[in-house]
This record gives structure tokens, sequence and C-alpha cells, in this order.
């Protein structure tokens, strides 16, 4: 039991009671008790229990009593913000309601329901007197949150199996990488983590449009749709008071570089300490995983997608053309970019501000990118709106539509300032759209959710209907050129890379080969020197194949700008009689070694030690300096454990032995980094159970 505070309101009748929540019970049926069972946090459209003691001599079966909801600055019935609501005989579902499951002289046994649309944050709860309002009882303030287990809540998702991994599982996979060269990261959501929940309403709360006029804000809290936007806005910072700030190249000085974070936790933490002050830095895959964080801890079932060869299309005309000079830099001409990957998280709900047919999975992107109606945020918009085209669907279709489907053209530009059009490519974006499989830390294919198959009449269908035809013209061609590597490719060791030529006429040809091997970034921008040039002259037969190969040596590649090591392979033959050209564009990941951690105890058991020992190859003709392994994980380590490791001679490994005392039962997931002067942010992870004893 508990008591109360009673200088909430004004009123002239003080009145005394004592409340008994129930926590431990409620918040297990509501499926909050990860976060707490110290406060009552219920879900939408589901009823709890509750137990008052009165304790000043009042008797509750000698009046009516009604209860008052009120959330917000300045509660009010105008905006819903203020809520009158009188004992029933049976609990509605569809709308707050109350019933007396058992009363005394002196005590009320309560079942109450929030409203299925209820507005979801922090509420308090008072009995007042039916015909008397200076007779009031403050019971308490209590927390409402989205449900998705119920079929009024514009959040239902009516799967066990996908709830229990979009709003429960506080772990997850990203995939990162190029679509030939993927790779996986783990990540700890940590949405259950108790102080997880205040930083999310708090970060609603810090919202410009809340800031201004909270009561107007206030009137759409119980829409997940504005959530979804507010969330997207507000992960980042580049107009608010939001949470990370964007930062795609060195230095990473002043703040962490964004490989470097395992997890929404410490970012989410760092924000709310510091007084709301942004914190540096992230990049896609950060802002997605922090945005996922919120909205799974607010009740919105939430999962983080990447979509590779992802285009960003600065000015909506759904081409990305890129411009190259005779030494293949890119002449920086056009803004639009092609992304080895971005990521984005899509979020589970109706969409009842649309035509029917849009509900389900909403793509919400919080990376800085554009504009959408003057605020830095994506989406929500409908993944089924998407792949049909239907650009005038709310929110910024036509923005993530390009990302999956836009055009690229590649031009050539001459000294004298003269282009020449040398490809144009209507399949290089949007491809293995991937996300984690329910259930499985195993890579889910999604691409079909967003696009027909390429060269199928249905994407000839909704690529007109999208207006996305521009006719462009496509040049006819007598030469092809493709480049291929084996996979895979090795960080530390040499690779080749076959230039293909193919003459596809009756006749031979002389041609000029050019290659070009750049170091990357993953949001598309290449370093001007190369580190490998070829130029050839060949001779092809009629209607022949002719194979190049190129050997890069790991002397010739060394350190690369991000933990991503991607290498841009530009490639360019010309008919040297006919100055007909052909290009050919590739991204390589280099695979990074990997760490191998295994657990040397039995198994684990809580508040026991738990020792592990993780295992490293230095696949490097150098010696590995300045080695630091970082470790994390929700349950079993409080905050970071780091630790300094001695230097790994040239081919050698490394032996790490650590241990660790776990904080909570059941499946936990352990997340480990690894950093050296050569190497930065090499990830792994271990699933451990944790027993009670």
């Amino acid at each position: 039991m508990s008591e109360t505070a009673m200088s909430v309101d004004s009123v002239p009748v003080v009145r005394n009671c004592q409340v008994d929540f129930q926590f431990e019970k409620n918040n297990k049926e509501h499926r909050t008790d990860k976060i707490s069972i110290k406060r009552l946090i219920t879900r939408r459209g589901q009823s709890f229990n509750i137990k008052v003691d009165f304790t000043d001599g009042f008797n509750p079966n000698e009046t009516k009593l009604q209860m008052i909801f009120k959330t917000g600055p300045e509660p009010k019935n105008s905006n819903g913000t203020l809520i009158e609501v009188p004992f029933t005989k049976s609990i509605n579902l569809k709308r707050w309601s109350g019933i007396i499951t058992s009363s005394s002289s002196n005590k009320l046994c309560l079942a109450i329901s929030p409203s299925p649309r209820a507005k979801i944050g922090y509420h308090t709860l008072t009995l007042q007197h039916a015909f008397d309002s200076t007779v009031q009882y403050h019971l308490g303030t209590f927390v409402v949150l989205f449900n998705p287990w119920c079929s009024e809540d514009e959040v239902f998702l009516n799967s066990d199996l996908q709830r229990d991994e979009y709003v429960m599982n506080e772990n997850g996979m990203i995939f990162v990488g190029s679509r030939d060269y993927m790779s996986d990261i783990s990540w700890n959501f940590g949405q259950f983590e108790e102080d997880i929940l205040d930083i999310c309403l708090k970060l609603l709360d810090k919202a410009p449009k809340y800031v201004k006029n909270p009561n107007k804000a206030l009137r759409k809290r119980g829409f997940p749709v504005h959530i979804a936007r507010i969330v997207s806005a507000m992960v980042n910072s580049n107009d608010d008071s939001g949470v990370l700030v964007g930062r795609w190249s060195p230095p990473y000085s002043a703040g962490v570089y964004p490989g470097k974070w395992n997890g929404s936790l410490a970012i989410l933490r760092k924000w709310s300490e510091n007084g709301c002050r942004r914190v540096r830095y992230g990049q896609c895959w950060v802002f997605a995983a922090v945005t996922c964080t919120v909205l799974r801890c607010l009740g919105i079932p939430t999962r983080v997608v990447t979509n590779f060869d992802s285009a960003h299309d600065t000015n909506a005309n759904l081409t990305i053309d890129e411009y190259y000079d005779l030494d293949a830099n890119s002449t920086g001409e056009s803004e639009d970019s092609i992304w080895n990957f971005h990521v984005w998280v899509e979020s589970w709900m109706a969409r009842n501000d649309l035509n029917p047919g849009f509900d389900g999975w909403q793509t919400v992107d919080a990376t800085p990118q554009e504009e959408s109606e003057g605020t830095y945020c994506c989406g929500p918009a409908p993944v089924n709106a998407i792949k049909e085209g239907e650009m005038e669907m709310k929110y910024d279709v036509p923005f993530v539509f390009a990302e999956v489907n836009a055009h690229c053209v590649d031009w050539l530009i001459f000294e004298n300032g003269d282009k020449m059009q040398m490809n144009v490519d209507d399949s290089r974006v949007g491809h293995k759209i991937s996300t984690k499989r329910c259930g499985a830390d195993e890579r889910e294919d999604i691409t079909s959710n967003y696009k027909y198959p390429d060269g199928s009449v249905q994407e000839a269908e909704i690529f007109e209907k999208a207006n996305r035809i521009q006719n462009i013209p496509t040049p006819d061609k007598t030469l092809n050129l493709s480049m291929t590597t084996s996979l895979p490719i090795h960080n530390g060791k040499p690779f080749t890379v076959s230039i293909v030529v193919s003459n596809k006429t009756s006749k031979e040809k002389v041609c000029s080969v050019n290659f070009w091997a750049k170091k990357r970034r993953y949001h598309g921008v290449s370093e001007n020197k190369c580190i490998k040039k070829l130029k050839q002259e060949i001779t092809i037969s009629p209607n022949e194949d002719m194979k190049i190969p190129v050997k890069l040596d790991y002397k010739e590649y060394g350190m690369f700008p991000d933990m991503y090591n991607l290498i841009k392979l530009i490639s360019v033959v010309t008919d040297v009689s006919s100055e007909e050209k052909a290009c050919a564009i590739k991204d390589i990941s280099l695979i990074n070694p990997k760490l191998t951690v295994k657990m040397m105890n039995f198994s684990a058991v809580l508040n026991k030690k738990v020792h592990i020992e993780v295992s490293f190859q230095n696949p490097f003709p150098e010696i590995l300096k300045d080695c630091v392994l970082t470790l994390e994980g929700t349950g079993l380590i409080e905050g970071e454990m780091e630790i300094k490791v001695p230097n790994v001679a040239a081919n050698d490994s490394a032996k790490i032995k650590c241990n660790f005392v776990p904080l909570k039962t059941g499946l936990k997931k352990l997340l480990l980094d690894f950093d050296c002067d050569k190497l930065r942010d090499v990830k792994a992870s271990l699933n451990i159970t944790v027993q009670e004893k």
C-alpha cells in the first residue's frame, strides 16, 4: 500500500486514502513488468485493478463517485487531456471506463480500462464526488502506452511471433556493408530499462510544437502516425533539441565515432543526463536503432530495415546523375548520391488518415536527409504506397520511392566541359532490402514489399504511374563492360578484380580500357586519390568476351576511412575507332577478421561470475597496437566494460579472458567491439541464458 500526495489540485477539502496499484500483477498482465514492478505502467484498451482504502472515515457506499483522468500541464476537457468517467456496471474496452468490483464501508476495489485511443504518457487518477467537486481523492500517477495486443488499438498486430520480435525483443541485428558483401551488427535496443521509458516520454515533450503549445500538441498524443513522425524528427537534432548529431566523415574527436555504439541506452541516457543536449555522433543505422528503441518502448511494433544501393534524390526528379572527369573523379556537379546502404525503420499501424489499403508497415526514417513539411524527418510512409507508386499518400512516399527505384545516369565530363552520357541504369538502386527474421538471428529479404521485380510488367506500370519515366535515352550498345571479384575478400589480403569487355558485333574492335579503384565511405563519397590505376589497349575478336585481371595488394589499399572497408571500382572502355564508350561501376567491401567468443562456464547463473574467452586473428602483415575490447549487454553488464589488450603481432592470434556478473535472468545478448590502430569496430555477440540458480 502506498500513500499518495494530496496537493495536485487546490481544493477546499483535503482527503486522505491509501492506494494499492498492484504494480507487479497489473504490469505483468500488461506486459510492462520488464520495465518496472515499482509503478503502474499500462497499455491502452486493457483493464487493470486497484484497491483504495479511505483512511479518513469516508464511506464510498454512501456516495456516488466518478473518476477524473488528467494528462499534460493544463488538463482541459476541450483537448481531451481531462476526462470525467462515471463508474458503470461493466467494462467498455472501447473507451475510458471503470467498475467497482467490490466495496465496503471504507474500501473500494476497482477495475479500470484506458481507452484504446488514449493519449500515451503520464496520467493522474482522481476519485471525485459526482455532485460535489470539492470531495476529491488523488490516487496517483500511472503511465499509458500503445497496445499491439488490443484489436481496437491502431497498432494492433495479430501475431504473437511478431509481437515478441517487434515489441518485446530488446536485441536485434542491423545489416550493413554492400549488397554483395553484406555483414550484420548486433544491437542492444534496451527499451525495457526503466529509465528509458521516462527518457522516451521526455523526448516527446521536447518536440518544438509541444514546447510552443502543449495543449494543442497533446491533441494528437494518442495517434501512432503523429508519434512516429515526432520521434523521426526528435532522434536527429537538425532543427530541435533532438538526440543525435549526424556526421559522415572525420574528425570525430568531439564525440563518439558512430561505429563504436553497440546500443541505444548510452545514447539516450547521455542526451537526458546532459540536459537534452545533442549527442555526437550518429549515422543512419544509429538513427534507425535509436528510433526503434523509442517506438518499441512506447508500444509501437517496429523493425530495423536496410536498403542496399540506396538513392538520395535531392532534387526529386527520380534520377541520380553522377558526373566523372577523365580520371574518374566525381566532379561534384550533382548533389544526388547512392549510398552503399541506408537504414530506416518500419512501424506497424493503421492509417485511418488515408484511403483504405495502406495499413500495416510504414517507413519511418530519422536520418536527416531532406526536410518534410519544414522539418528534418521522414514518414510514416506506407510501404504498400511505395510499392504501388501512390506518390500522394502521406508522408514522404516520393522520397522513399526514389530510394528504391530511381534511374542512375553516368556522365563523362571532358576538359572543355562537354558532357557525354556513358550509361543509364534503371536497376542500380534498391537491392536486398533486409530486416531481422522473427524469432531468429537471420536475415529476411523484404525487397518484394517495396518493389516489383526489375524488368517486370508491373514494375513498368508502377514507374509510369509514378511519373518516373524521364524520357532518358538509352544508348545503343555494341560494347559491354562488367567487373567481377571472387568472394569473400578479406581485409589485409590481396584480391583480384576481373574486367570483362564484350564485343557484341561481327567486327574486330580495338579498345582502350581504363580502370580506377578508390576508397569510399558508405554514404557515397569517394576519395579522389586512386589506390590503383590501369590503362591498357586491347583487341577483341567479333562476339568475344575478354577478361582482364587486376590485382590489388594490402600495401595499395591500406587503412579505410570507416568501418565498412569500401572500395569503388570504375572502368571505362572506349572503341578507338567509333569512340563509343561503356562504363561499369562496382562497390566492394572487404571483410574484417572475426571475433570468436565463447562462455567458459557450464551455465550462467544470476549474481555469479560468468567467464568468457575472446579469440582474434591478426590478418595484417603488421603489428596491431592500441587494442581495446569493449563489452556491454542489457541484464549482463552495467554500462560498458573496457579491456586493454596487448599488441598483436603480424599474422598472429590473441586470446582475451574476462568475466562479469549477470544482473537479470532470461535470454540476454553480450555485445563485443574490438578497436586498434588499423581496425575499428570489429563486432561480435553471444547469446547467454541466465538462470535463477
